[in-house]
């Protein structure tokens, strides 16, 4: 949508802000309604259809705190959740801005504002819609010339959840906030942070990944810290740190919930002093990097029960991004199977280019307990074996609820694959390399499962 087809609402109890605002953007929008007092928000809201909202943060009974904004904030997501709201006051500062973006707030401007910067915020908020998709998927990296720009993970959402996900993330990549980033296995969590990096200001700067699950405790401060020639048996050179290789960009912290305590008062140091030490060494480091970090654990559990630091947690997580899960979001499953049936299809060179609804309808219905990593396997594994040019039903393995792998109609794994041999070696007249070829198997594969089920 563009600003000239816009319906704006203003709500402020400065009645000069009001006119001002209005005589400003009348020239430029539809609609321009005005009002000072906040309490015939919620029928404005229900019953106006507006595009866009400015909500002043503080009303004449709260002077700064936005304590009043805030409330009337979520008055409005509650009526209409998708609704689009920019926070206007007097009195902000980065830590509101943020406070605001983590409660659902659009944007954030302060007054006085510059007319051609406030209009430029709300026609990026209306023209900007709510047509994102998030394709949280692995795909081949553009080279678009800058070095720390690992594009690819564009983003695949239809649902609600998952546009007001991406639409924070986006806001907060502007800015140096660390974000932390939950969700179950599988959901996207190293693919979010990508996103988030390649939004940021530091995109061109190098994105470094540390998977904290699979490093051992002995190798955490060199892996981390670096560390200098003789430090150890095996130091046989200088070599720098993840923290030093991200200089100018992002360390992504994956699995943060899996450092010991020790290691997390470690770690802890080193993001409060924002500088690092090599390991045999006494030289302190300057760091300029941006953290995020992710953790499929409920990591509030954890500092209640004392194996977390609550005093890291508060380091790490200025902003959170909480990932849905799968099956939460069954909107989602038919954008992102099409996805991943595109990207196999070419990848093997495979002739299937077409889902049938009543395969969809099967995915929607199923819990996904491997989330979206689970699917992308399934639809590559259908895209291989599949012997037509649309998945059906018994294309698509899954896992039962006892953990047994069944396809989308609960026939068993080995009877399917028995069923599709049988069906390749039909087609190809019992020629071995050609059935085998079909399958994706060799030839040695082929008789193998061919002897396993007597055939």
């Amino acid at each position: 949508m563009q600003l000239s087809e816009a319906k704006i609402l203003i709500i402020d109890d400065d009645v000069d802000v009001l006119s001002a605002a209005k005589l400003l953007l009348k020239r430029h929008a539809k609609t321009v309604d005005i009002e000072k007092n906040p309490q015939k928000l919620p029928f404005l809201v229900t019953n106006g259809d507006y595009n866009l909202i400015l909500l002043d943060m503080n009303f004449t009974r709260d002077v700064n705190s936005g304590r009043e904004g805030f409330h009337w904030l979520d008055r409005i997501l509650d009526i209409k959740p998708a609704s689009k709201v920019i926070m206007i006051t007097a009195y902000g500062d980065i830590e509101m801005a943020i406070r605001a973006i983590k409660a659902g707030a659009t944007d954030f401007v302060l007054k006085p504002w510059e007319n051609d910067k406030l209009l430029a915020t709300i026609s990026g908020a209306i023209e900007g819609g709510n047509e994102k998709i998030l394709v949280v998927a692995e795909e081949k990296s553009k080279d678009d010339g800058k070095k720390g720009k690992s594009a690819g993970e564009d983003i695949v959402a239809s649902s609600e959840s998952m546009k007001q996900v991406l639409a924070t993330a986006e806001r907060v990549a502007g800015t140096d906030a660390n974000v932390l980033i939950l969700g179950e296995n599988g959901t996207g969590k190293t693919q979010l942070a990508k996103h988030i990096h390649q939004h940021s200001k530091r995109a061109d700067k190098p994105f470094v990944v540390v998977d904290l699950g699979a490093l051992s405790e002995s190798l955490f401060e060199s892996e981390l810290f670096g560390h200098v020639k003789g430090a150890f048996t095996d130091a046989k050179e200088d070599r720098a740190g993840r923290f030093e290789e991200a200089k100018g960009g992002t360390i992504f912290l994956d699995e943060i919930g899996n450092l010991t305590l020790s290691l997390q008062a470690k770690l802890l140091t080193v993001i409060q002093e924002r500088r690092v030490t090599r390991v045999g060494s006494n030289k302190p480091i300057a760091l300029d990097v941006r953290l995020l970090c992710a953790t499929n654990m409920n990591i509030e559990k954890m500092v209640t029960e004392k194996t977390f630091r609550q005093d890291l947690l508060y380091r790490i997580n200025t902003i959170e991004l909480d990932l849905p899960p799968l099956r939460e979001r069954p909107e989602d499953i038919s954008a992102l199977a099409e996805y991943y049936l595109k990207l196999y299809g070419k990848k093997y060179n495979r002739p299937v280019n077409d889902i049938s609804s009543a395969l969809i309808k099967k995915m929607q219905q199923y819990n996904w307990p491997g989330n979206i990593r689970e699917l992308q396997h399934a639809i590559e594994r259908a895209v291989i074996l599949s012997q037509e040019k649309t998945l059906q039903p018994d294309d698509l393995f899954l896992k039962s609820s006892g953990g047994q792998p069944t396809t989308a109609t609960g026939f068993d794994l080995e009877d399917m694959e028995k069923t599709l041999i049988v069906k390749a070696m039909k087609r190809f007249n019992g020629n071995i390399t050609d059935a085998a070829r079909e399958l994706g198997l060799s030839r040695a594969a082929l008789y193998r499962r061919m002897e396993k089920y007597g055939l």
